[in-house]
């Protein structure tokens, strides 16, 4: 029988890892619970809850950075959450204002990073506070200038430990490693590479098959991106991983833009294709179909040189080329030499080589209408429940502010509909939360001894089936809406006079799930900038940075960088839309082609000349960016026809042999052919939308 639904296999199937992932994350959890209650801390359960974050991902690294992120964002909104608390413990109203404030701007931060573990920094620096002053002021009489700073360190300390104990047991029972998933993850990247370089190159691919393999490429660059951050934690070998690593997402981005050319060219432009050029390319695809299908890298090293061997041998045919054949033949060597550098990248990170290679990482696209989308949603978020807070005084509001506003800044990163379909699932593991921890967790409890021992036993299991949830990213928003409601629910401490009161248990309940459904409608509503806009805005980010290659230092690891996280979004505001309507990836690909175009042209045609052609070919990249946004419009590219005349009158009278001119004519033309295109593809979607 096959079981389609991922809870009900998660369960009914269990993998070794879930196994072991939920026993590490119990232990964790026990673990950050006694040291809590021996210290006699005043609000233990949040050692839980903060160990229960750090289970997401649980390799060795990746906890060691999280856990830095965590406990720095920890220290910096304590430190906040004192000085609220210092100066307007007596003003319930500006203390609710001055967090607010803090919340929307922590939040629109957290927007301008990609990496999930420095967002953990944002998040944490948001809700620390948030417990130290709210939970605070629910008995302002308990709190004077003396006792500030002793509250401020129990909440601090009580999330720290949290923090220490899931990096502790993360790192001795059953540990994994950052690198294992990192080898695993550039394996996967390069051989989807493969697949898309091969698809490109078959004349009879389809579009829309093209388009699921670059999605895959881009998803595959981001986790590879992120998980070379965090092995650098791992040893002494870890920072050469992690620079193996991004040289191999760096130079994956390389062979995506280059492909493009001899797949769009056999489209779109059939007729320029010779005899020599099909057979170039027939070549080209069955040594890439041979890499992509062999599973040793020595024998794929030796395909990808014997390749460019012979590419060697087409360029030395000058005389019988065509300016658009010499063209596409350097271009396949550029690609080739590309293909190589990955290889040599994946060989020193399996085999801990020591390497010179370097890359820089993904930058993030940072759009600051984003975070201000971001920080005014977390900013309402907060603000509709410290209303309701100050409006009816009850304690239970307190829970509206802290669970909804963790939940919107993990969740800012994600698409829209990623959104909508996490938070239903997180609604339905509090919806389960919600009984369990009163007819199960606090009903035994209440009939036994006491004992720490009884208190596990009791919290072991749920804790174990929330966990197992966890461990499967299909299944994760039901374990997170579970783990975390059941322990805010049951409390467990040295005191739980509170927790058995069943008016006070229901009382969280409903503010819970009050909370994350006031967050699932807050984000249907402020919804931030439109994809049109959104779109618009990347694309226009494209052409300032082409504009800004112009005497950049190492301009194709800079725009690689740039550009990975930019192509990222454009894929994912168009995934689930009709393959044939997907003209805006299409966009950004062209883009990232124009970039590594333009790095290569200019430093060759300055190559070929004694005088100083910056000027000119400023210049001609300047209209090359301009061009690009025209052609995005629908409209014409004249003026870059008119720089490219420019340069070639400069060039001609600098008495150029006859095979350099036909190489820059190929480039020309190759690029002109790539705008008409472009234009004539933004006009068809114009007129098909009417």
């Amino acid at each position: 029988m096959t079981i389609t639904h991922p809870l009900a296999r998660t369960y009914l199937k269990p993998t070794s890892e879930s196994i072991i992932f939920a026993c590490k994350g119990v232990l964790s959890m026990a673990m950050a619970l006694y040291i809590a209650l021996y210290f006699n801390l005043d609000k233990p359960y949040w050692a839980v809850v903060s160990a229960v974050f750090l289970q997401i991902r649980p390799e060795g690294g990746m906890v060691v950075e999280k856990t830095v992120s965590q406990i720095s964002g920890t220290l910096i909104g304590g430190i906040y959450g004192m000085l609220v608390l210092s100066y307007l413990h007596g003003a319930p109203v500006p203390a609710m204002a001055a967090l607010a404030g803090w919340l929307g701007i922590n939040a629109g931060l957290s927007a301008m990073v990609r990496r999930v573990n420095f967002i953990y920094f944002f998040a944490m620096a948001c809700v620390t506070p948030c417990i130290i002053v709210l939970l605070t002021m629910v008995d302002p009489q308990a709190v004077s200038s003396l006792t500030v700073f002793d509250i401020a360190q129990a909440r601090i300390t009580e999330i720290i430990v949290g923090s220490l104990c899931a990096m502790t047991v993360s790192m001795l029972v059953w540990p994994r490693r950052v690198h294992t998933e990192l080898k695993s993850q550039s394996r996967i990247a390069i051989n989807q590479t493969m697949d898309y370089l091969v698809l490109e190159l078959d004349p009879n691919g389809s579009h829309e098959a093209r388009h699921e393999r670059i999605d895959a490429i881009l998803e595959s660059l981001a986790a590879l991106n992120d998980d070379a951050s965090a092995v650098t934690y791992e040893g002494p070998f870890g920072p050469g991983r992690s620079r193996a690593a991004t040289v191999i997402g760096n130079k994956i981005l390389s062979l995506v833009a280059v492909i493009q050319i001899f797949g769009r060219l056999q489209r779109n432009h059939t007729a320029v294709i010779t005899p020599k050029l099909s057979k170039l390319l027939d070549s080209l695809r069955r040594d890439l179909q041979h890499i992509a299908l062999s599973d040793n890298s020595e024998r794929c090293y030796e395909l990808a040189q014997k390749q460019r061997r012979s590419l060697l041998k087409s360029a030395r045919e000058q005389e019988a080329l065509t300016p658009l054949e010499a063209r596409l033949i350097q271009t396949a060597q550029h690609m080739v030499a590309e293909l190589v550098l990955v290889l040599r990248a994946y060989n020193a990170l399996t085999n801990n080589q020591y390497s010179l290679l370097k890359a820089p990482q993904q930058r993030p696209y940072r759009d600051p209408l984003i975070g201000l989308a971001t920080g005014f949603r977390t900013f309402m978020v907060f603000s509709i429940g410290a209303f309701l807070w100050l409006y009816t005084g009850s304690p239970a509001a307190v829970m509206l502010m802290i669970l909804p506003v963790i939940y919107s800044i993990m969740f800012a990163r994600l698409s829209a509909a990623l959104v909508k379909s996490a938070l239903k699932k997180m609604l339905v593991g509090v919806a389960i939360a919600i009984p369990v921890a009163i007819f199960y967790a606090l009903n035994l409890l209440a009939q036994s001894s006491g004992d720490f021992a009884i208190l596990i036993l009791v919290l072991a299991g749920p804790y174990f089936l929330g966990l197992m949830a966890i461990a499967d990213r299909a299944t994760l928003p039901y374990g997170m809406g579970f783990c975390i409601p059941f322990t805010i629910l049951v409390q467990p401490s040295n005191d739980m006079r509170l927790p058995f009161s069943v008016d006070y248990t229901l009382s969280n309940a409903m503010a819970i799930l009050l909370g994350v459904t006031l967050l699932y409608w807050t984000f249907k509503v402020i919804t931030g900038p439109g994809v049109a806009l959104l779109q618009t805005r990347l694309l226009a980010a494209t052409r300032r940075d082409l504009k800004r290659l112009v005497g950049r230092k190492a301009p194709e690891h800079w725009f690689n960088a740039r550009m990975g996280d930019r192509l990222l979004r454009l894929a994912s505001f168009e995934q689930g839309v009709l393959s044939d309507a997907r003209v805006i990836t299409d966009l950004g690909l062209t883009g990232l082609n124009l970039g590594h175009t333009s790095i290569r042209f200019r430093p060759f045609v300055q190559s070929l000349t004694s005088i100083d052609m910056s000027a000119v070919l400023k210049e001609w990249q300047y209209a090359l960016a301009d061009a690009y946004i025209d052609a995005a419009k629908g409209r014409n590219t004249s003026r870059f026809e008119k720089a490219c005349d420019k340069v070639m009158v400069t060039l001609q009278q600098n008495q150029l042999s006859a095979h350099q001119l036909k190489m820059i004519e190929g480039v020309f033309e190759r690029l002109t052919l790539t705008f008409q295109r472009t234009a004539q593809m933004m006009r068809d979607k114009r007129l098909s939308s009417k």
